[in-house]
């Protein structure tokens, strides 16, 4: 029997998991991909909506969000919004989900880096080897 398909569903690119994300990194970021807007790839959801929907609280997905941002996932901004009233006050972020070559390339580009420099630090250490020898 075939399923039929109401366009209820997300896709995740393969990707995300090379990155050796933590599970509340890859929920919260699961949970942004399901909101976002697909022609901008932006959203909104608070802390708060963002926790209830994946079982978090407000600081731990701040914490997660802080960190998808470091890794170039997401890039974040402030909103504004004007009550009734006509006062301004603080809106939820606005988060922009970065796309999938972005960011696998900065991750292969930290890798990269990482390698240089351990590869400089064996030559350091060989050479003070060889110098200590003499």
């Amino acid at each position: 029997m075939k399923q039929r398909s109401n366009g209820n569903f997300f896709s995740l690119p393969n990707e995300i998991f090379l990155l050796g994300l933590r599970p509340g990194e890859l929920a919260v970021y699961s949970y942004l991909r399901r909101c976002e807007d697909r022609g901008t790839h932006q959203c909104w959801p608070s802390y708060k909506t963002i926790g209830k929907a994946v079982g978090m609280s407000e600081n731990t997905v701040r914490k997660y969000t802080l960190r998808l941002e470091e890794r170039g996932l997401l890039s974040t901004e402030p909103t504004e919004v004007v009550t009734a009233t006509g006062q301004k006050r603080n809106g939820n972020l606005r988060y922009t989900l970065r796309p999938v070559q972005e960011w696998i390339a900065a991750h292969y580009d930290r890798q990269l880096e990482q390698l240089e420099m351990t590869t400089a630090r064996q030559k350091a250490a060989a050479m003070q080897d060889k110098c200590s020898g003499l």
